[in-house]
């Protein structure tokens, strides 16, 4: 098979129709069920997972994507791996760090812009509970053999820490999910947004097993 045949079968098998979204948004939100449940330990209260989006994307607005955050957010990364390569990222700002130290470690009148080991380590606990309990129930329902690596807080360029993922390829458009993180606090909904990210081959594994389903 010459490369021209092999980049038609590549755009071929990466058409997603508008009922495989909802299926693989419906498989996710399954999962984020499960993490629900599993953050609303450290949370205290009421947690609820949705993902409102999801699109494939070229890279380069990917980058610009998660550009936007890097100044006012403190980014913790989990990648995904196994049979399927892709990665999380949690998105916490200044205002969230500050209530989830309040809530989960007691601490008041929290300095923006400064975290210390624990501020950090409850961070990095919250990103793996979510992932964790995400990757679980997608290697349950997909059959399939994937785990999540220990979360960490990217100390150079997001983009640099994501290069298993962003492989600069002409037919290459991660499969990107957004997904809103709500729980509440005293009545009030709080909420942080995660960056769900699968690679291309991940996303014509994830359609093969959908499309098998189907028959």
């Amino acid at each position: 098979m010459d490369n021209r045949t092999n980049k038609t079968t590549t755009m071929m098998d990466t058409h997603v129709t508008e009922l495989e979204k909802d299926i693989i948004k419906e498989i996710l939100n399954i999962g984020l069920a499960r993490a629900a449940d599993s953050f609303a330990v450290i949370a205290k209260d009421k947690v609820m997972l949705k993902v409102p989006d999801v699109q494939l994307i070229e890279v380069k607005d990917l980058i610009s994507l998660i550009s936007k955050y890097e100044d006012s957010h403190f980014i913790i990364q989990s990648d995904i791996k196994g049979d399927f390569n892709g990665a999380t990222l949690m998105l916490f700002s200044d205002e969230h760090i500050s209530l989830l130290s309040n809530v989960c470690l007691s601490m008041l009148n929290v300095q923006k812009g400064e975290l210390n080991v624990m501020q950090e380590s409850l961070l990095l606990e919250i990103s793996n509970i979510i992932t964790g309990a995400l990757v679980t129930q997608l290697a349950n329902i997909l059959k399939s053999n994937i785990y999540g690596s220990p979360p960490k807080a990217p100390k150079s360029h997001i983009a640099n820490s994501l290069k298993d993922i962003l492989v600069q390829h002409p037919l290459f458009q991660p499969l990107v999910f957004t997904v809103i993180t709500k729980f509440q606090h005293n009545s009030k909904d709080v909420e942080l947004p995660l960056l769900l990210f699968f690679d291309t081959s991940t996303l014509i594994k994830m359609l093969e097993i959908i499309r098998e389903f189907k028959l």
